[in-house]
């Protein structure tokens, strides 16, 4: 009889998940390290996967410079860069199956059409998540009564056709375990209803095609910025329709401006780049994500110039800050200071 010890259980697997439809800037970069940290210190692999299914919004230029920048972080990872858009096998795959389950219906009906028929207000959202892109921050609440009657039996079966399909939402709470963020119950039935999962447009939506990647990629923990905690709930939603087990999430607080918005673009040129370009030692970055992260001393005290490597050694999850954190003119002068 073979030894357990011989065959130790698989290790643990994460993955970074930029999206090549904007550039990154120093809120996407504390999400990273923070992940690749947690990664390596508990020793598991990590996955590069690139989420390039945005259609129009997709800057092909940014794919490489995402890796670029990472690479100049400090960042590593075990396997890939792996895109979204190499295959859409595995979405149809998952897509027919829902169907066979009763899990999804077609729908033709435009934005306008939705809001007019639920009376629903435009969300204007804000700019650009941390680590992760298809948030919904458009996205109208369809109503259970614009579903399609059962007897329409055509419309809930699935073909890889130009037309929107939506996930059939049961209006109950959705309970989110959460390393960071502690227990969450939220209610997709209530804040979005029926969501996308399938666009018109040929191609799989966010919320289907993380559930989908993570689960045949063997991810195992979700690293990522706690404006997509809505999300979690959603894709709990599809893992249990699929029959898949489901991942442990870790959702860290955001960086914020100065107004207390999510940082984007209203808040100035964030992006790591222009600090790059700019001479920017990347010791200095890494040493402002180490203050935000409980590591190094409050902002113009003290801070330390620090590598990726003496991030790693430093970071402790304990030590993460619970609340946002915000990203000063201070910040900003102390970082073009060098």
């Amino acid at each position: 009889m073979t030894s357990p010890a011989a065959h130790p259980p698989p290790k643990p697997v994460t993955r970074l998940a930029p999206s090549p439809t904007g550039a990154l800037h120093l809120g996407n970069a504390r999400t990273f390290l923070i992940n690749w940290a947690l990664a390596r210190q508990a020793g598991w692999r990590i996955l590069l996967r690139i989420e390039d299914l945005d259609g129009p919004r997709v800057k092909p230029e940014s794919v490489q410079q995402s890796i670029d920048l990472l690479r100049w972080l400090g960042i590593d990872w075990d396997e890939g860069p792996l895109l979204q858009s190499a295959d859409l096998t595995p979405y149809e795959r998952a897509m027919m199956q829902l169907g066979r389950r009763g899990h999804i219906f077609s729908c033709p009906l435009t934005r306008r059409q939705i809001a007019e028929a639920a009376s629903a207000p435009h969300d204007e959202g804000d700019e650009g998540g941390e680590g992760d892109e298809g948030d919904d921050r458009h996205e109208l609440r369809f109503p259970p009564e614009l579903r399609p009657a059962r007897a329409e039996t055509g419309r809930f079966e699935f073909h890889p056709r130009a037309t929107n399909y939506r996930f059939l939402v049961p209006d109950r709470p959705i309970t989110i375990d959460d390393r960071f963020a502690g227990t969450v119950t939220r209610n997709p039935g209530r804040e979005v209803g029926d969501f996308v999962l399938w666009t018109k447009s040929r191609t799989p939506a966010y919320q289907l095609a993380v559930v989908v990647d993570d689960a045949r990629q063997g991810v195992t923990d979700v690293v990522r910025g706690v404006d997509l905690l809505p999300s979690a709930a959603r894709q709990q939603l599809i893992y249990e329709a699929l029959g898949l087990p489901l991942p442990q999430w870790w959702h860290v607080p955001l960086v914020l401006g100065p107004d207390g918005r999510r940082l984007a673009k209203r808040h100035g040129d964030t992006r790591l780049l222009i600090y790059r370009e700019t001479g920017v030692p990347v010791e200095r970055i890494i040493a402002l994500i180490a203050g935000w992260c409980g590591i190094n001393a409050g902002p113009g005290t003290g801070r330390a110039a620090l590598s990726a490597r003496d991030f790693l050694e430093a970071f402790q999850p304990a030590t993460l800050p619970e609340q946002p954190v915000t990203f000063t003119e201070d910040d900003h002068r102390w970082l073009i200071s060098a």
